[in-house]
């Protein structure tokens, strides 16, 4: 009993520290690899290993001159790369970890080899470090730096090693008819995980990013505590006279247009109904597919297909004057800020109708056929099985995608926006993150632009819980 208490007691301490060390590999402060200052201090551990190029973008010209010895990132690139495959099997480990004795005894072994497999990277690591400081050309030029995270990555090497060792000798012997097993429940948990780290990785690791909201950022320089300047730029937000305006006019834009896209969001439903209404397979097929198509268009391209329609000598300006209704010089249709929000919403709806009704269709697919079969029998018309049964079986889908779309009403995105802006139209279809991108990026204010997406994001989170509670009280179903 006490064997097992002990076993068990490694096994969590041991899928803690995998866990750490899965999530370090992509903590840019802690990179074990970035050996000089002329590294990028942004890059991580596993960017470091998977992209040797953005490893050397900023020694370009030492290494093609032969001022620096390009053999010592040859070697810690490959360190770092054999140092992340050790990681990923000592996640194997973990895995392997809550299945029966001989899913922990497999485990146990790639614990061994990714212990040793991180020790090997890790020493590469320190033989490449050790070759810039013996090599003075190397030293003069490149300042080698020992980096923090260093002695933490061999704490964890050592620590995944040493605990497999000792739960190879716990573990009580397998019997020879064993299988491998892990229970259900276990096994939804492993096929959820990588799903669970890309969320990590791609939407709130990025969140350590939001820090540039509270100093004083310049783009392209460290971000250090001597920049702290706390609630300046939220203080400034409230405060500066012209900030405020600006902020007023986007806010305008994004209520007015997020306004009628949820206004006009029960379309795609009806599209959806009303397309698996035809009967004529081949043709269904290809309305469904042709209005498909156009989200799989970029927004450059779609703005390229409204400047070949409603420019100058577009195709309306050409057809006009062919007909003898033109006199003079054609109208810039895409010009002015005149019906522009009516404009992006044709647009929008333009590209995603058919995207959006495919969920319809899904759930459409899922109503029990039984349900039309009983209302054929009581001589229940075509249009009368829509709205009693179809209908009615499509709210509850479209009462979620309502919801989140509440949550998402800061959120119209930028890239339709900034390819239709204008110098006439600038004023009306400014939308919040448009705004945010050209404060970031075009005018460098980093600082600034990461407060106002922080606060859009908090504010998107509230409606969703806000809109979740008023569902639950009105209708009695929620989605959280």
């Amino acid at each position: 009993m006490k064997e097992s208490l002990a076993s068990r007691g490694i096994y969590i301490f041991l899928r803690l520290v995998i866990v750490l060390s899965a999530a370090m590999m992509f903590f840019p402060a802690i990179n074990p690899a970035r050996l000089t200052e002329r590294i990028n201090r942004n890059m991580s551990l596993f960017t470091s290993a998977v992209a040797y190029n953005s490893l050397i973008s900023e020694l370009g010209r030492e290494i093609n001159r032969g001022w620096v010895n390009e053999t010592n990132f040859v070697i810690l690139f490959i360190s770092s790369l054999i140092l992340c495959i050790g990681i990923g099997l000592t996640c194997v480990c973990g895995c392997l970890s809550v299945g029966n004795i001989k899913c922990k005894k497999r485990g146990n072994f790639f614990g061994l080899i990714g212990g040793a497999t991180q020790a090997l990277g890790l020493t590469g690591i320190l033989i490449s470090y050790l070759n810039m400081n013996n090599n003075s050309s190397d030293f003069e030029r490149l300042s080698p730096m020992f980096p923090s995270g260093y002695f933490l990555f061999c704490g964890i090497a050592a620590v995944v090693f040493i605990s497999s060792l000792i739960q190879i000798f716990l573990l009580r012997k397998e019997e020879k008819e064993a299988v491998f097993e892990i229970e259900a429940k276990y096994r939804t948990f492993l096929m959820f995980l990588p799903f669970a780290a890309l969320l990590f990785v791609f939407s709130y690791l990025p969140l350590w990013g939001w820090r540039a909201a509270f100093v004083e950022y310049t783009a392209g320089m460290p971000m250090t505590m001597d920049d702290f300047v706390g609630f300046k730029w939220f203080t400034f937000l409230f405060n500066d006279p012209g900030t405020q305006r600006d902020i007023v006019r986007v806010l305008q834009n994004t209520l007015a247009m997020s306004a009628l896209g949820l206004s006009t969001s029960w379309v795609a439903m009806a599209f959806a109904i009303f397309l698996v209404e035809i009967r004529n397979g081949p043709f269904r097929r290809f309305v469904q597919t042709l209005s498909t198509v156009p989200n799989f268009i970029s927004w450059v391209m779609v703005y390229a297909i409204a400047f070949a329609i409603f420019s100058t000598d577009g195709f309306i300006n050409s057809f006009l004057s062919t007909i003898g209704a033109l006199d003079g010089a054609g109208r810039n249709y895409l010009m002015g800020d005149n019906l522009i929000w009516l404009k992006m919403l044709g647009w929008g709806m333009w590209k995603g109708l058919g995207w959006s009704a495919i969920i319809y269709i899904a759930a459409i697919a899922g109503i029990d056929q039984q349900l039309y079969e009983a209302a054929t029998v009581d001589g229940a018309g075509r249009f009368q099985k829509m709205w009693h049964i179809t209908l009615p079986g499509l709210m509850s889908t479209f009462f979620v995608l309502l919801l989140l779309s509440i949550a998402g009403i800061l959120n119209n995105g930028m890239e339709q926006y900034l390819v239709f802006e204008n110098a006439s139209n600038t004023q009306r279809i400014t939308v919040l993150d448009l705004y945010i991108y050209q404060r970031g990026i075009e005018k460098g204010l980093i600082s600034i632009s990461t407060m106002i997406g922080m606060l859009k994001s908090l504010i998107s989170v509230t409606l969703l819980f806000a809109a979740n509670k008023a569902s639950k009280w009105i209708r009695g179903e929620s989605i959280i």
